[in-house]
């Protein structure tokens, strides 16, 4: 294989989540150069993905005629794979000495890697194992995070994302502040990350924190909140990119599901957990029951 071109997902999540199927190809052909079909609000994930060649955006708002350019530009590499992670069937209008798609999968559990992986799985030993999600930083977000941190004490830092892109899978600030009170004794200090969005929430969970705490929530890219989070003991937070990102870090993580698939879309790993509110509604998830999840996974990854 000389070149591959392989098609990641929109979100920052979705996008973690395809992480290992593309691991996997580069361990299969460690020569080719991989060419990344990736969505402008994800692609930053990939930016220094080192056996990566171009990235191509494909951008919904430009419309056919948008479709059209890109199309145009893809039919002018002859590629020697096609992978497929998506389903509107754009890989069969490229030039490729053969495609790999979603047709036909069967994949060996209900997780999205798992779906993913079964994409890429007759190219592979079917004993390898299941690379793990990444996401790959630069010395200079390393660099950013820990002067970020530098103002807590101590090392043992409870990340949380209190935000999301949807309010039903938003756990309310009160409970946020309500988890630290019970954990307090097992942290130094808090670190607040989200977006921009965010940050009035996040101002009403710093307001009455136990512990010193740094607000980041709008003041990070997606790789500086990696790097934020690679620093960080454990954290916490809703059904959003940040627990992936998390997990991709090797960050214990644990993930607050109201509406959702947690079977299907829960963080990647073994480092990992969530808590399901009762009947989907994050308002009926009681701190305490968050704590206690939060305690076994602490007990299960010191």
């Amino acid at each position: 294989m000389r070149r591959i071109l392989f098609f990641t997902l929109s979100n920052i999540g979705d996008a973690v989540l395809t992480t290992p199927a593309l691991e996997a190809l580069h361990q299969c052909f460690p020569e080719a150069t991989i060419d990344l079909m990736a969505d402008p609000r994800s692609s930053l994930v990939f930016a220094h993905c080192p056996y990566r060649g171009r990235i191509f955006h494909k951008n919904k708002k430009a419309g056919w005629r948008g479709l059209g350019s890109l199309i145009y530009q893809l039919r002018r590499v002859p590629y020697s794979l096609v992978v497929d992670l998506r389903t509107d069937g754009l890989a069969y209008l490229l030039r490729a000495q053969k495609r790999l798609t979603k047709r036909g999968i069967k994949p060996a559990g209900p997780h999205a890697v798992e779906r993913h992986m079964a994409v890429v799985a007759s190219l592979l030993s079917p004993s390898a194992p299941i690379p793990p999600c990444r996401v790959w930083l630069q010395p200079q977000q390393v660099q950013f995070a820990k002067a970020q941190l530098s103002p807590l004490p101590g090392h043992r830092w409870l990340a949380l994302g209190p935000g999301a892109n949807w309010p039903p899978k938003i756990w309310p600030a009160s409970a946020f502040t309500a988890l630290v009170n019970a954990v307090k004794n097992r942290f130094d200090g808090v670190i607040l990350v989200g977006g921009l969005q965010d940050r009035e929430r996040s101002q009403a969970i710093g307001a009455h924190l136990p512990l010193p705490y740094v607000d980041l929530c709008g003041s990070t890219d997606l790789l500086q909140a990696a790097a934020v989070l690679q620093q960080a003991s454990t954290f916490v937070g809703n059904d959003s990119g940040l627990g992936h990102l998390a997990a991709a870090m090797n960050t214990p993580t644990l993930t607050l599901f109201g509406p959702g698939q947690p079977e299907r879309y829960h963080p990647w790993g073994n480092r990992n957990a969530y808590a399901l509110a009762p009947d989907g509604q994050l308002a009926q998830l009681s701190a305490i029951t968050v704590a206690h999840r939060l305690f076994q996974l602490l007990e299960k990854t010191p």
